[in-house]
């Protein structure tokens, strides 16, 4: 089996970057090894370009995969190829599945049920608190969030994911070069319990290029997609349409009229995409019995809400579950003092029934 991963190493060396060319070569030999002792122009036939075939017909090329699956090896990586049972099977149902993944933390990571968020990388508060939100009360109900690492919405996806579970976090670059590289404590606290995961070699760059190749992993490792604010140029949209591609279901956080920010999740949700404001929204286009199963933890949540106050009753009755309530309301819509109303949002959200959004910004849990 080892023997057999070089081969794939080997082909990704060259063609990552070249999927179509990658597949026709897949397709052309089943025993992989052949592609590689294949004669003058059999490669080229199958449309390759001389430097490509020169470069995968050389005898240093092995050599310097099993010098690839060393480092793998001395980092404690994973690496799955297309052969592997443990390849996410999501992932192999697409058209156009990556041939390797490198993977640091836990492959089980990949093995679902998961839900993409993506959106802008220069968000508003509002989207900041939306996606960190249902980040974490999907994570919280054991699925897992895959996104991108990238700044902005994938980040703080990735991060409230933290809080309540699992994720996923898909490079547009190697694992030994992490962009963009503020999120290197990201990347070590996702590989903790959850998995970062590649097709590019592991010094690879962050070409531009590079991203909207990897987005139909994103997508394709998921139930659904969910747009959290997006431009009407974002590459979200791009995301958006290879999940339709892929059959996945395509979901956006709707937004104001005047933001240029909610463009792209407005035009979407237009077009077909579903509106979502609460992880119920994201769970109910899920297929039976997983449907069923999540849902039914609502009604089991609601059950353990713990004793309040008269006080912290009147409170927590003016907090939404699907919208943002900030404290300037709270306190015109109650007699209490400012200090009384922190003083018992804090009481709230120690105890786990509401959150604190940058702003000072509250939301119900439920």
């Amino acid at each position: 089996m080892q023997e057999k991963k070089k081969y794939w190493v080997a082909l990704n060396l060259i063609l990552a970057e070249n999927l179509k060319a990658a597949k026709k070569i897949v397709d052309r030999f089943p025993n992989l090894a052949e592609a590689f002792k294949a004669r003058s122009g059999e490669l080229a036939a199958l449309g390759l370009e001389k430097e490509k075939e020169e470069a995968l017909t050389s005898p240093r090329l092995l050599d310097r995969a099993q010098r690839e699956i060393e480092r793998l090896q001395k980092k404690r990586y994973s690496l799955l190829t297309l052969e592997d049972a443990d390849y996410p099977q999501y992932l192999r149902e697409i058209f156009d599945p990556p041939l390797v993944l490198y993977c640091a933390g836990k492959v089980e990571a990949l093995k679902g049920p998961a839900v993409s968020i993506v959106g802008a990388r220069k968000p508003s508060a509002y989207g900041r608190a939306v996606a960190e939100r249902l980040a974490l009360d999907l994570a919280a109900r054991g699925l897992v969030i895959v996104s991108g690492m990238a700044r902005g919405i994938d980040s703080i996806a990735h991060w409230g994911a933290l809080e309540g579970g699992r994720t996923v976090a898909v490079l547009g670059s190697g694992l030994e070069n992490i962009y963009p590289k503020e999120n290197r404590a990201l990347f070590h606290k996702i590989a903790e319990d959850g998995a970062v995961v590649s097709e590019f070699p592991l010094d690879s760059p962050p070409f531009g290029f590079h991203f909207p190749i990897r987005n139909r992993i994103i997508s394709g490792l998921s139930l659904a997609l969910i747009v959290v604010e997006a431009s009407k140029r974002s590459g979200s949209l791009i995301s958006a349409r290879l999940a339709l591609e892929q059959n996945r279901e395509v979901m956006a956080v709707p937004g104001t009229t005047t933001s240029e920010l909610s463009q792209g999740t407005n035009w979407l949700i237009q077009t077909g995409a579903k509106l979502v404001s609460s992880w119920e929204d994201v769970v109910e286009e899920f297929p039976s019995p997983l449907r069923e199963e999540l849902l039914s933890q609502k009604e089991e949540e609601r059950e353990k809400l713990p004793a309040m106050s008269p006080q912290e009753e009147k409170l927590f009755a003016l907090i939404k579950p699907d919208s943002l309530t900030h404290i300037d309301t709270l306190v015109e819509e109650t007699e209490f003092s400012v200090s009384e109303v922190l003083s018992i949002l804090l009481s709230l959200e120690l105890r786990g029934v509401i959150l604190q959004s940058p702003g000072k910004y509250f939301q119900r849990r439920w």
